[in-house]
């Protein structure tokens, strides 16, 4: 079936994909960690948390039985630090290209689904002046199952009134990957954090590398011939996976 509106909508992650945020949240786990007396490598604290919900994250670190609301607590706690870590290197941190692929495409619909708490994803877009450009904001408080369940995708899609198949996800992690592969959405990753992204359709460093403009243009021509594009995992006419 043709597609001459293609893309309906780009949904973006937050953190790896509109702002490398990687070392400062290495640096503020490490800093809270010390307080209790936990003094771990960098790369195991990497490992513990990319593509987590700080709750999963603070009990690799304190225990499976670590209860909801200390989980929470550590968490937030967690997270005051990385923001005064971030706040004086904000803008210096935006993934290459960010803003102005963002406003280069503003005539789309746009949203951010992140699995990051709320006052980290308000305090990069407000501080940084994109969140006018997102009609659609989702954070991990938003939905009952973080990634790689789904729901915020699906969500995102629902909210921006553009059918899941029509929607370009920006991603960084497996765990993102995943989520937006199973709501049937086509998927672009960004070899920020990792340069192994299974499931993704093309592969980019950032913003500025040419091969994301030219894979969206291919992309396009193949959606309006109704050709099957590369990428998607399914058909068109297939219902979302479940996680």
């Amino acid at each position: 079936m043709t597609r001459p509106n293609w893309p309906g909508a780009f949904i973006f992650d937050l953190d790896g994909v509109i702002v490398r945020s990687t070392p400062a949240h290495i640096l503020a786990w490490s800093h809270y960690l010390a307080r209790f007396g936990l003094r771990l490598p960098p790369q195991q604290i990497e490992r513990a948390m990319l593509g987590k919900h700080n709750s999963d994250v603070a009990r690799a670190f304190f225990g499976d039985g670590l209860p909801d609301h200390l989980a929470l607590l550590h968490g937030r706690e967690k997270e005051k630090l990385y923001r005064e870590l971030m706040a004086p290197r904000l803008e210096e941190s935006l993934v290459p290209g960010v803003r102005q692929f963002v406003q280069r495409h503003s005539h789309l619909p746009l949203a951010v689904a992140s699995n990051a708490e709320p006052e980290n994803v308000r305090f990069v877009l407000e501080g940084t002046s994109l969140k006018r450009y997102f009609r659609v904001i989702l954070t991990g408080d938003d939905v009952s199952r973080p990634k790689p369940d789904p729901e915020i995708y699906l969500k995102a899609a629902t909210l921006l009134g553009v059918s899941p198949y029509e929607c370009v996800v920006f991603e960084d992690s497996q765990t993102g990957i995943e989520a937006a592969r199973a709501a049937g959405m086509v998927v672009v990753g960004l070899k920020t954090t990792s340069s192994e992204l299974a499931g993704a359709a093309v592969l980019i460093d950032d913003f500025d590398d040419p091969a994301l403009e030219m894979w969206l243009q291919s992309y396009r021509l193949a959606k309006a011939t109704g050709a099957k594009p590369e990428g998607t995992g399914r058909s068109d006419s297939a219902g979302p996976a479940s996680a």
